[in-house]
């Protein structure tokens, strides 16, 4: 069995349940086990950071001294989360004067934090601590056939040093084949999808949403698989506003990386949270959902 501490963030257990359940259960098959952090808080994501820096880290930093009472690695699964915390942890250990500032703010708390916990996503733990053998041991529905584009997003090979390619990754892709689908080459697998700016500047989010969907299309694709919920969100849920504004039809269903795993390894699709993607599934995956 692998352990690993693990943060929700704040949109894993509301917006993205989906993803939470669905991790829960596909690490659940591979003997691995996801224990939250207890009492954790918001990592502060990319807004608090441009506010005030040193703030926070703070907050952030906070996480990362409870995750180090339990001695695991700190799993995170939501991408802006995992940058964030993987930021905070880098500035720790890379400057001494943030570095002091950072205890003295945690002390007032009751709390210290030595620089010992590796912060990870948890596509490199599924991706890497688990062997291609042991994922296509599990594997009980035949996705044969089923063409799946990667779509990684801007966020989750950019923290240095990286567990993947910055440019072109391919972690995402040996799951996906490991789960029995083939990975179609995809060219726009780490650009960005327009993140919030969906709210400030929706003709530009617009603009990369229409992109990546077009790319995925013109290279066969069944599905889009992520790793993010900003990613997911703008995928599925403003498909349909790019089909009106772009004159497409695209019908494209977009999947976690843990959903497609969890239909391959046999798993109900209410554990797996199917019912919630915005896009028809059935079109596509009728054949290889279990009920």
């Amino acid at each position: 069995m692998r352990y690993y501490s693990y943060f929700p963030g704040c949109c894993m257990h509301e917006d993205s349940r989906a993803y939470d359940t669905s991790a829960q259960a596909v690490a659940k098959v591979l003997d691995t086990e996801l224990i939250e952090l207890e009492d954790w808080n918001c990592c502060g994501s990319t807004p608090y950071t441009v506010v005030d820096e040193l703030a926070a880290f703070c907050c952030c930093a906070r996480n990362l001294a409870l995750a180090e009472k339990r001695g695991l690695d700190l799993v995170a699964a939501c991408s802006d989360c995992y940058l964030i915390l993987a930021r905070t942890n880098q500035h720790f250990k890379e400057y001494p004067e943030i570095r002091g500032k950072i205890n003295e703010a945690l002390a007032a708390g009751g709390l210290e934090y030595h620089g010992t916990i590796k912060v990870r996503h948890i596509l490199d733990v599924f991706a890497n601590d688990i062997s291609h053998d042991e994922i296509s041991s599990k594997v009980k529905v035949d996705l044969g056939g089923l063409k799946v584009a990667p779509y990684y997003g801007c966020q989750v090979v950019r923290p240095t040093p990286s567990f993947d390619d910055p440019e072109y990754p391919e972690s995402m892709d040996r799951l996906i084949e490991s789960s029995g689908a083939q990975a179609v080459p995809f060219p726009l697998k780490t650009r960005c999808c327009g993140g919030s700016l969906i709210l400030s500047e929706q003709d530009i989010a617009l603009g990369l949403i229409h992109k990546l969907l077009d790319n995925a299309a013109s290279n066969g694709a069944d599905c889009i698989v992520t790793v993010c919920p900003f990613c997911h969100l703008n995928l599925d849920a403003y498909q349909g506003v790019v089909n009106r504004r772009f004159k497409t039809k695209f019908n494209i269903p977009i999947l976690f990386f843990t959903q497609l795993m969890g239909i391959a390894f046999g798993i109900e699709s209410k554990e797996l949270g199917l019912q919630e993607n915005i896009v028809p599934l059935e079109k596509v995956l009728a054949s290889y959902i279990k009920h």
